[in-house]
C-alpha cells in the first residue's frame, strides 16, 4: 500500500470524499485532487495536516506503511482504525491493517528457546507487511 492509498484509506475509514477531505484538513481541493491522481506529491506540511486532523492515524503508518511492534493501539473502534500493531500476547489481536476481519492468536512469545523473530502477513489483494521484533 503506497502513500496516496493510505491516504485514500484513511478518506475510505471517515467515509469522506476527496472534497470532504480536503476542507477537513484544511487545504485547497485541488491539491488533495492532484496528490490522489499522483500528478504531484504530498508535502510534509500536507502530511503534518492530516496527522493533526486525524490524531489517531499512526504517523509511522502513513509515512512509510509500517508500524513499530510492541507499540500500544492508538485507534479506538469509532475512530479511525488504520493501524493496530501485534504484540505478542496470550489473548487474540488483531493484524496490522484491517483490511479483512481477521485475527491472528499467538499463546506464547517464545516456545522452548525460540523466540518470535519475523511476522509477515499476506494479504488477498498480493500486498503484504513485515513485522520484525
Amino acid at each position: 500500500m503506497d502513500l496516496i492509498e493510505r491516504f485514500r484509506y484513511v478518506m475510505k475509514l471517515n467515509s469522506m470524499t476527496a472534497s470532504q477531505f480536503a476542507d477537513e484538513i484544511g487545504v485547497q481541493r485541488s491539491s488533495v485532487s492532484h496528490i490522489l491522481s499522483g500528478r504531484n506529491k504530498p508535502s510534509l506540511e500536507f502530511i503534518q495536516k492530516v496527522l493533526n486532523r486525524f490524531p489517531k492515524v499512526d504517523s509511522t503508518w502513513l509515512i512509510n506503511g509500517k508500524t513499530n511492534i510492541g507499540t500500544a493501539p492508538k485507534e479506538t473502534e469509532e475512530e479511525v482504525n488504520v493501524v493496530k500493531p501485534i504484540e505478542v500476547a496470550s489473548e487474540p489481536i488483531a493484524a496490522p491493517q484491517q483490511k479483512e476481519a481477521e485475527e491472528t492468536v499467538l499463546y506464547n512469545s517464545a516456545v522452548g528457546n525460540k523466540k518470535i523473530k519475523k511476522i509477515v502477513v499476506f494479504y488477498s489483494d498480493g500486498t503484504f507487511d513485515e513485522l520484525t521484533n
